[in-house]
């Protein structure tokens, strides 16, 4: 049998409603025996499948802690068939402060999966949803958004999967997401994602970049919460209709792919970054798209930044602040066919 760190009160397989939370140790100067409490929510009312929906797995990202922090109070277990795990702050600590990393370990929750048991802080909580929380879910909801490095037209995400079965399921539910854009995501940025470790399990894995640059966007924001509740009763979790875009008088969900590593441009060098185009900015390649200033070398010209891919420009920086090396936009090109993007 597994072991973890982890206390909780939570009796996951209890009817109702409850609220508590997770407890880590959390030795400290101040704290010789103090824990660290991570809130949780969890609603069971009958047979059903199992959703876990998670924000705050980057701390400076705001839209999704919202969104399920307003789900987890509105929620009445007899609107619900199955059960949903909703966790508003996956990575507290980083959440608490305002920061991508965690300022207990310095560690990245979505690079730290899947977890060690006698690991740092945030490798023992990566443990305990690996090894815990994952294998009691069916549809996993991982809600990011840009933070403040980022600011992203808001989309709904997945990542290339084998199974077809798989994939089939994750592609409705990205489509019932709703957002204004579907990102077909192949991922550049390292290992030890939560998504990709629910992937290898089997489970129908969603997640979000909604918005970012550090807000709460109402606009983003209500994407979030429209697309959750629509997952949730795709999946047969909640009543109710789903709130298509056109509905809304909205255009159709926009499948994009961003493939290749020159799709995520990076700055040249340190300095101050302007962005020479708004989101949604459509660019080809070799066209410059924004420079960096020197501020200490003002006879210095700026150092032109230039797209390496044609496409679609769904992320940019967002503080003007750049070093070299930071992500400074995103291009993505319209998915042609999405039932053979597997077979690619």
């Amino acid at each position: 049998m597994t072991k973890t760190q982890v206390y909780t009160d939570i009796d996951y397989d209890k009817e109702g409603k409850q609220q508590g939370y997770l407890r880590i140790p959390h030795s400290r100067d101040s704290s010789g025996w103090g824990n660290l409490f991570i809130p949780i929510t969890v609603i069971k009312n009958g047979r059903g499948p199992t959703a876990l929906i998670v924000a705050g797995n980057h701390g400076d990202e705001f839209e999704g802690q919202v969104c399920i922090m307003k789900l987890a109070r509105s929620l009445r277990p007899e609107e619900v068939n199955g059960r949903i795990i909703l966790i508003p702050a996956l990575n507290f600590p980083a959440a608490k402060a305002g920061k991508r990393l965690s300022p207990v370990d310095g560690k990245n929750m979505n690079r730290s999966f899947p977890g060690e048991r006698q690991g740092t802080m945030t490798s023992i909580i990566a443990h305990y949803v690996t090894h815990f929380l994952l294998p009691i879910s069916d549809i996993i909801l991982d809600l990011h958004s840009g933070g403040y490095s980022m600011q992203f037209i808001p989309c709904a995400l997945m990542h290339k999967v084998e199974n077809p079965d798989q994939y089939k399921k994750m592609l409705e539910a990205l489509l019932v997401f709703n957002a204004p854009i579907g990102f077909l995501m192949r991922e550049v940025a390292g290992e030890g994602l939560l998504n990709e470790e629910a992937e290898k399990m089997g489970k129908i894995v969603i997640g979000t970049e909604l918005a970012g640059s550090g807000q709460v966007s109402p606009t983003a924001l209500k994407i979030a919460e429209v697309g959750t509740r629509n997952v949730l009763i795709h999946f047969g979790l909640l009543n109710g209709e789903i709130i298509t875009r056109e509905s809304q008088g909205l255009p159709p969900t926009r499948l994009v792919e961003s493939p290749n590593r020159k799709d995520y441009v990076m700055s040249p060098a340190d300095g101050i970054y302007e962005s020479f185009y708004e989101l949604g900015t459509e660019v080809k390649k070799g066209q410059p798209i924004g420079q960096v200033h020197f501020l200490d070398r003002v006879d210095w010209e700026p150092e032109e930044v230039r797209a390496e891919s044609d496409g679609l420009m769904i992320c940019r920086r967002g503080p003007g602040l750049v070093e070299r090396g930071d992500c400074v936009a995103v291009m993505a090109r319209d998915v042609k066919n999405s039932g053979s993007w597997i077979k690619e």
